[in-house]
């Protein structure tokens, strides 16, 4: 496992560069997202997406979320019509509570990703400053990945990753990117918007 540390106000490209080589090779990484530390990988990598499972001990009947980097990725991994675009648009405008949606999926994305064929947990990440380091490595893989909260499944999110080695057994990630400590510890609410008629909140 190899450990890096970075500032989240000024990233260096050697460093993206090295996240997205991790990245592209199939490896798992550990890394800051615009909420909470998350465990992550290429989100079309079947063979990735099953190691995170294996890291976390969790069931794959629980689907992952994944990051997109442009309206343009976002529309190539899901159907989106006019009214879901403006609704993410104004999502994105309040950075205070970061929102993830569930849209009707494609079907290009491994099935392990995703629980079921017609649905996928997805977020844009505003465009902000602090979210720069996001958009650049999902960029720069030219692919989703996925980001999922960094625990075993059904315990407390880990809030730094000092300890990460020893409190991942047997399976571990392959790259841990160390920003400090997380202050924000509530992953992204959850909204449904497959049917704009019946908008639904998933998680809060």
């Amino acid at each position: 496992m190899k450990k890096i540390k970075i500032n989240l106000k000024e990233v260096k490209q050697d460093e993206v560069d090295l996240i997205v080589g991790y990245l592209k090779k199939g490896k798992i990484i550990v890394y800051p997202t615009d909420t909470i530390y998350g465990l992550g990988c290429d989100a079309t990598n079947g063979q990735a997406i099953n190691k995170i499972y294996k890291i976390k001990k969790r069931s794959k009947k629980f689907p992952l979320l994944i990051l997109v980097g442009s309206f343009c990725m976002l529309r190539k991994y899901c159907y989106l019509n006019k009214k879901q675009s403006e609704f993410i648009k104004n999502l994105r405008n309040n950075s205070q509570e970061p929102t993830s949606v569930i849209l009707k999926s494609r079907g290009v994305l491994p099935k392990e990703l995703t629980g079921g064929p017609d649905s996928i947990a997805v977020r844009l990440p505003a465009d902000l400053p602090k979210n720069d380091f996001l958009i650049k490595i999902v960029r720069g893989v030219k692919k989703p990945i996925v980001s999922t909260s960094l625990n075993l499944s059904g315990k407390k999110n880990l809030e730094e990753v000092g300890g990460v080695e020893k409190y991942f057994k047997g399976l571990r990630p392959d790259l841990v990117i160390d920003a400090g400590r997380i202050k924000r510890v509530k992953p992204s609410r959850v909204v449904d918007i497959r049917e704009m008629k019946e908008v639904r909140v998933v998680r809060r």
